[in-house]
């Protein structure tokens, strides 16, 4: 969630408008319920996985699915496999800093389990989850998915031919957007009781699977800008990118990483 300035949007979309909402200067299109396909609810993750802080969520979230359902009943799944956290009025990084709320982030300060979808570059559209109890404004960003389901479609969606590596089609905030048609008519949907974007149970993934570094993007924001909130599947190859592991003074930095989460060296490769 790096704090950028949105510019006016001229991108298309893929799925037909309904009525209009306000976020920001912007008219944003929303969904009528009779619009999307009901899907069974019995796999979806509970209001209660979400209800903690965001740098306890972050890690939490991995091995687990991001599901998106078409108006046609197509499915495009993925498994989640690197996500960053964003603290709220204390992080220098987040839309929230400093306790701020504006039409453009007011879904952040949703129940947990909300969607905050957010539209940057005057291009791309990314996607973060609400979490925490008191509504405070956190959240985690969904860096990238390993496909599951819809590979074909998601191609289309990404206008992608040809990829040379994994993380071409799901791995980072924007492509990951695009290949499952998430645009800002799904900022502050509902992602414990919708029908076509939620997240079902999957596989958790152990600490000792995890890497966790820097987040990407983040500069000039004081000691925040090195704080270890990224994290990723070891050796998935549909991850982002690979950073640099956090240095040891701001491990230590109180209050940023949960217990049970370890860091891993990664060299980048010249």
């Amino acid at each position: 969630m790096p704090n950028h300035t949105p510019k006016p949007s001229t991108a298309r979309t893929t799925e037909p408008r309904t009525r209009s909402t306000s976020v920001g200067a912007r008219t944003v299109p929303t969904r009528r319920r009779s619009d999307v396909v009901p899907t069974p609810q019995a796999d979806h993750l509970p209001r209660s996985f979400f209800a903690c802080p965001a740098q306890h969520l972050a890690p939490k979230l991995l091995g687990h699915r991001l599901v998106r359902v078409l108006n046609d009943g197509t499915r495009l799944a993925g498994v989640i496999v690197e996500t960053e956290a964003y603290l709220g009025a204390p992080d220098m990084a987040c839309h929230t800093f400093a306790g701020r709320r504006t039409p453009r982030n007011e879904a952040m300060y949703g129940p947990p389990g909300t969607a905050y979808v957010y539209f940057t570059y005057g291009m791309h559209h990314c996607m973060n989850i609400v979490c925490g109890t008191r509504r405070e404004g956190v959240a985690v960003l969904l860096r990238a998915i390993e496909p599951l389901e819809g590979h074909d479609q998601m191609k289309r969606h990404r206008r992608l031919t040809f990829a040379r590596r994994p993380a071409d089609l799901c791995g980072g905030p924007a492509k990951l957007c695009q290949a499952l048609a998430i645009d800002l008519s799904w900022n502050g949907a509902d992602l414990v009781e919708g029908e076509s974007l939620f997240l079902e149970s999957g596989s958790p993934v152990s600490p000792r699977r995890r890497c966790r570094t820097t987040r990407v993007g983040i500069d000039g924001r004081g000691e925040w800008t090195g704080k270890p909130l990224r994290w990723y599947v070891k050796d998935s190859p549909y991850v982002s990118v690979r950073g640099r592991p956090p240095t040891r003074a701001t491990e230590s930095i109180r209050g940023t990483v949960p217990p049970s989460s370890t860091t891993k060296r990664v060299i980048k490769k010249r």
